[in-house]
Order: structure tokens, then sequence, then C-alpha cells
């Protein structure tokens, strides 16, 4: 089924993990955003990016930086300082934001302000075995 679902199994095997601890995870609702991140960063397999992600989305974390995206640092960065930086750079220079670094992030998505897209688009992995 899950394969059907283009999800490949180390996918479906954190899904099946953090439904498993399902409760426990509800309860990040009611928790600081810092302490609801750590909360779902114990479930194997949800690391800093996806608990970014999931906070949100999910609980309107307006300081939830993903962290270890692909491009987000790329284009933060060069909007913010006009050079191409890594995700260290990048959370310095949303330091100044702290507590509204998502929203900043999102507002650079938005306005298509970002590092200029050069050389062909990559194909993105299906996650299906081959």
């Amino acid at each position: 089924m899950w394969l059907r679902a283009g999800v490949d199994a180390q996918r479906a095997d954190t899904v099946m993990r953090a439904l498993a601890v399902a409760p426990r995870l509800a309860e990040i609702t009611g928790l600081a955003p810092a302490d609801a991140r750590r909360r779902l960063r114990l479930v194997p397999g949800i690391g800093v990016w996806t608990a970014a992600e999931i906070a949100q989305r999910a609980l309107g974390d307006a300081d939830a930086v993903s962290v270890g995206d692909y491009h987000v640092a790329k284009h933060v960065t060069h909007a913010l300082e006009g050079v191409v930086g890594d995700d260290a750079r990048m959370l310095e220079l949303l330091r100044p934001y702290a507590g509204h670094r998502f929203r900043v992030q999102r507002l650079l998505e938005t306005a298509g302000v970002g590092a200029p897209r050069r050389g062909p688009r990559i194909t993105l992995p299906t996650h299906l075995p081959q």
C-alpha cells in the first residue's frame, strides 16, 4: 500500500513510529514551540527539518526555520546579503528576527527574492524501488 502511494520503506517506518506515539505527539499543541519541536525529534526519522515543517504548518510556529532544506538557506542568504550561503550563515542573518524567523523566510519566498537559478532542473527521485 505504501509503495502504491509513492512512499518508500524508510518514510513509511517513520510514519508508523509516529503513529505508535500519536497521543504523546498530540500533546505538542500545548507546549512551547521549541519544546514541541524537540518532542517531535524524539521520533526516529523526524529530524530538524521535518520538525520545523510540522511546527510551521500545524502549530503556526513563526520561528521554525527550515534548516537542512535544499534551497532555503541559499535563497535567504542571497536575499539578505547578496551572497549564497549555508544554514549556519542563514541562522546568523535571521538572528535579529528571532521569534519571527519563519515569517521572514516565507516573506522572502513569496516575494520571489532569492538566489538566481542556474543550470538545468534536477530530476526528483520517486522514492520507489527500481
